[in-house]
């Protein structure tokens, strides 16, 4: 599933090509994503110019004047960039068209992902309401993550993943987080010291950082809006490399079950 590296990677690529366009038309193939895509999408977007993109989470917020149109990946999903009209595949459901003669284009086999349409503000969106902090904004600290943290009986790699806690900590950048904090991952989450935290708020914005300048990570289906493959998986520290050495103490690496995601941690290295 593409996590918030490969969403922010994304954004990156297609900003150049959306922020100030006008939609000329919106094709919907197959309206049965996650949600169902309102059919009222051409008549609401026709004519009108994008005036930014941005992201909240794992969603890509493209705002218009009158709204916003918010965007989600899903499990498989790839946003393209066209400069020119292709046929779609089958697993192409829904074309927002520029005057400019640009196609964006979401491919989403599974179709977990989203294209919703709403016309209030993003906070009052029920996606939205209830979502904490952004990974690599201001308002994520140390502190934030040790005063959330107090009593919480939690193992720690599920509350850094919760997003009422932090947002876009997924399966993979978790466990490349926690070992590089020194944390084990079924510690539970109110155990942690302040400077053990404040650690791994560092942790989780660098982890995060090295990834988008990787371009992100390309497991099964995701590319970037150019069609590349994202390269952090080169880079793995823990993630996916059960019984294989650990690249800093050769122990081992352990797999475990947590929840219904694979953790994978060195027990030397992380306490």
């Amino acid at each position: 599933m593409p996590e918030l590296p490969e969403v922010e990677t994304t954004l990156r690529g297609l900003a150049p090509h959306l922020v100030q366009q006008t939609v000329s038309d919106v094709i919907i193939r197959n309206a049965s994503l996650r949600w169902p895509i309102p059919a009222a999408l051409p008549e609401l977007l026709r004519g009108k110019r994008i005036v930014t993109l941005t992201r909240r989470a794992k969603y890509l917020i493209v705002e218009f004047t009158h709204g916003t149109l918010i965007l989600h990946l899903g499990m498989s999903g790839s946003l393209r960039i066209l400069t020119s009209p292709q046929p779609a595949s089958q697993h192409e459901h829904f074309d927002l068209c520029l005057a400019n003669g640009s196609i964006m284009r979401l491919r989403d086999p599974r179709r977990f992902g989203a294209v919703l349409w709403h016309s209030g503000a993003l906070e009052s969106h029920p996606l939205f309401s209830a979502l904490g902090p952004e990974p690599l904004q201001s308002g994520f600290t140390g502190e934030y993550l040790y005063v959330a943290s107090r009593k919480r009986s939690a193992a720690i790699k599920q509350f850094i993943m919760d997003n009422h806690i932090v947002v876009g900590v997924g399966n993979i950048y978790a466990n490349e987080a926690l070992f590089r904090s020194g944390i084990r991952p079924q510690l539970a989450a109110g155990k942690l010291s302040r400077p053990r935290c404040n650690r791994l708020a560092d942790e989780i914005r660098a982890t995060l950082q090295e990834a988008i300048s990787l371009g992100g990570s390309s497991l099964r289906d995701y590319v970037d809006s150019d069609g590349k493959q994202g390269y952090f998986q080169q880079h793995y520290w823990v993630y996916g490399r059960a019984g294989a050495s650990c690249r800093r103490c050769g122990t081992p690496i352990r797999q475990l079950r947590q929840g219904q995601r694979s953790s994978f941690y060195c027990p030397t290295c992380q306490r």
